[in-house]
């Protein structure tokens, strides 16, 4: 029996959503018509791909290995007939960049100035996603062409390219005792109010891991959601961000009542570019990935 495009398109759709009905309604088809999907492919691989129960499917060991194959290429077929239509209809094209809240203003900024002269009629399309895993997801459904993200462990069908590190500071009121010390040490983190990032923040992990191994247990004042955030609340008195070295609007910082000091003794975190396949890309995501990369390392 012969497995078509569609078999595959509805599979993994399947495979994502967990639901027969759901695909059946985004596909505006029956729940028959998606099962018949499905069945085909078992039929051609002779090996049962999903298992069924009360709250709706899942693959089985054999399904997550089709899964895995076939979204890569549907997602690698979608990015070619994507890229065929603007050249069908004469446009120069569009690169799908997904960042950080803080990403732009602090990495791109010069960049995003440098590639509108070089290339006036292309697009950069910006989609603000806060966590680096979200970003993973976002590249491996190829929703977007680039992520910038905390550079994490090999993630399957993911590539990163490391671009900068940044060493951490700790971000307080200079109203506090700790603002006039010459420096930091581990000892005095373990007095201090942590405003910390969401649990699955992969720099909030970089940070917990570096501190587990000085022996330090920070209890949470109070949580945020990005950098930003963390510094504006110190800078209030809500505590004491533990952050990257980053301007935070430092055209203002000697007007405002907040300090940096720096935590030498924490490994800086590493961020850069991720993509599904860097040889890939097209020539104009390529060429804006490399302008960021060149302006960071120039800084």
């Amino acid at each position: 029996m012969r497995i078509t495009f569609d078999d595959l398109r509805v599979f993994v759709a399947v495979c994502q959503a967990g639901n027969l009905s759901a695909v059946a309604r985004d596909l505006a088809c029956s729940q028959p018509a998606v099962s018949q999907h499905v069945k085909r492919l078992e039929q051609a691989t002779g090996v049962r791909l999903l298992e069924r129960g009360p709250d709706g499917v899942t693959p089985t060991s054999e399904g997550l290995v089709l899964y895995a194959a076939a979204r890569d290429g549907i997602v690698g077929v979608d990015q070619a007939l994507r890229q065929l239509g603007e050249m069908a209809r004469g446009q120069v094209g569009c690169v799908r960049i997904t960042t950080g809240a803080t990403t732009i203003r602090n990495f791109m900024s010069e960049a995003v100035v440098d590639f509108r002269q070089r290339h006036p009629h292309a697009r950069l399309d910006f989609r603000t996603i806060i966590s680096s895993r979200r970003c993973f997801e976002s590249l491996a459904e190829g929703v977007v062409d680039l992520a910038w993200v905390t550079i994490a462990d090999s993630i399957p069908g993911i590539e990163q390219r490391p671009v900068v590190e940044l060493p951490w500071v700790l971000a307080i009121r200079d109203d506090d005792p700790l603002a006039d010390r010459s420096s930091i040490t581990p000892a005095d983190l373990t007095e201090i109010r942590h405003i910390q990032l969401p649990d699955n923040a992969v720099s909030r992990i970089h940070l917990d891991t570096a501190l587990n191994r000085l022996g330090i247990q920070l209890a949470p004042e109070s949580g945020v959601a990005d950098w930003n955030t963390a510094v504006l609340l110190a800078e209030l008195g809500a505590g004491h961000a533990i952050v990257p070295c980053l301007p935070y609007d430092s055209a203002a910082a000697a007007n405002r009542p907040i300090r940096f000091q720096p935590l030498p003794f924490l490994p800086p975190l590493t961020v850069g570019w991720a993509a599904r396949r860097w040889e890939t890309l097209s020539p104009l995501a390529g060429s804006f990935a490399d302008m960021v990369e060149e302006r960071c390392r120039n800084r």
